[in-house]
């Protein structure tokens, strides 16, 4: 049999190493000794022994995910061998977090991560009284290997204390967490009655570091569901 659907780039090769990696740009790969912890419903494949159970995410979470309906519904990947994981295929990307590090993501970004890790849920400074009463996301911690979806090529910008920078909170992946955050409303009250220009409010982010962000304001459903 013969076509290009069987290059050697499309083929899944045998793991050399536990640890997450890319399959390729919209696919991650997971060799597992033990668990990996990821969003529920990302998983489409896996060769070797594994169970897939909900996981607990703390009581501190999941009140706080109750309460404001953030979060990340995860699902623990328990065995040996290799899974597979995607996001609606969404492009992949990999980031190590080292001690003293910290990351917020949105929630809805996140596809797997290494059990070294931990998250909590926090609500972004200034963003209170924001859409349906706050705006919040999973603030990582610790040291291993984070997977995270973007739809569309990313864009990273520097952050710097001279000069903040503002986004729309749709297109926000996430943020080095030392950075203070605002909300900053653009559009006038003659604006918005004239039918507006669909830019209500964005983030401000004041300090250094970095924030992500995705080419779209993507909204089929949450990424990782089927």
């Amino acid at each position: 049999m013969r076509s290009d659907i069987f290059h050697a780039n499309n083929t899944a090769q045998p793991a050399t190493q536990l640890g997450i990696t890319l399959q390729h740009s919209r696919c991650v790969k997971a060799c597992v000794d033990g668990e990996v912890y990821a969003r529920q419903g990302s998983m489409i494949g896996y060769r070797g022994q594994f169970s897939f159970e909900v996981k607990g995410q703390g009581l501190g979470n999941l009140v706080k995910r109750f309460a404001t309906g953030e979060g990340v519904p995860l699902m623990s990947c328990r065995g040996q061998g290799e899974v597979w994981f995607a996001d609606n295929a969404a492009e992949c990307f990999l980031i190590d977090l080292d001690p003293g590090d910290a990351l917020s993501i949105n929630g809805k970004h996140i596809l797997v991560y290494e059990p070294t890790l931990g998250y909590d849920i926090q609500m972004v400074s200034g963003a209170g009284g924001f859409v349906g009463g706050g705006l919040f996301n999973c603030v990582f911690q610790g040291q291993g290997r984070l997977a995270i979806s973007s739809h569309g090529q990313p864009i990273v910008i520097p952050v710097s204390p001279q000069q903040p920078v503002f986004a729309d909170s749709d297109a926000l992946i996430g943020w080095s967490a030392g950075l203070q955050t605002s909300i900053v409303r653009t559009q006038s009250f003659g604006s918005m009655l004239r039918g507006g220009s669909g830019e209500v409010a964005q983030v401000r982010f004041v300090g250094a570091g970095f924030i992500i962000l995705q080419p779209s304001e993507f909204t089929f459903g949450a990424p990782g569901t089927k």
